[in-house]
């Protein structure tokens, strides 16, 4: 009877792990970055690291598989690594692929599922035109839209919001920006 039940508690856990794991599980991997960070920060002697390495190889196991099935899930659905408060998501990249099918899909396909937007908000796409400019377009539940861009201008960067000019930052504006809100950064 009891290792019915103890088969049942591991069927039912497998299924639980094996849902999780297989709904998104590419990601930054935040915490064996962490991890590896920690590593490198121990010493500075490349066989000292290969050292701490082995000494920390459970650590490494154990933040890979959280990364996983965990952290790495979030991020997917969340379009935010949780660890490192980046995003967009490493899925949500825009890179130059080989199979290209973003375009034949429903566009409700290449969004966010479950990214958390303010109240009365529809959708926020995020675009990088050229190297120096990115911007934010904000599309409104009552149909309007709006659009914020940065440019970068030598070591200024000009902030535009629907195409006048509300802000200049200089690199230290910038900096204490990033030191506030490390999100952001």
């Amino acid at each position: 009877m009891a290792t019915r039940r103890e088969g049942r508690a591991l069927a039912l856990l497998a299924g639980v792990v094996a849902s999780v794991g297989l709904s998104g599980c590419m990601g930054q991997m935040g915490l064996s970055s962490m991890v590896t960070k920690g590593n490198l920060s121990v010493v500075d002697n490349r066989y000292g690291r290969a050292g701490v390495f082995i000494l920390l190889s459970p650590v490494y196991g154990l933040a890979a598989t959280a990364d996983l099935f965990v952290f790495n899930t979030i991020e997917f659905w969340s379009g935010k690594n949780p660890i490192t408060g980046k995003s967009p998501a490493l899925v949500d990249q825009k890179l130059d692929a080989l199979i290209k099918v973003n375009q034949h899909l429903d566009p409700s396909l290449n969004k966010v599922p479950l990214a958390l937007l303010p109240q009365g908000v529809r959708e926020v796409e995020v675009s990088y035109p050229d190297e120096r400019t990115a911007q934010m377009e904000v599309h409104y539940l009552d149909g309007r839209s709006s659009l914020m861009r940065g440019e970068k201008r030598g070591e200024l960067l000009d902030i535009y919001f629907d195409g006048r000019l509300v802000s200049t930052l200089t690199p230290a504006q910038l900096e204490e920006l990033a030191s506030r809100h490390p999100a952001m950064a």
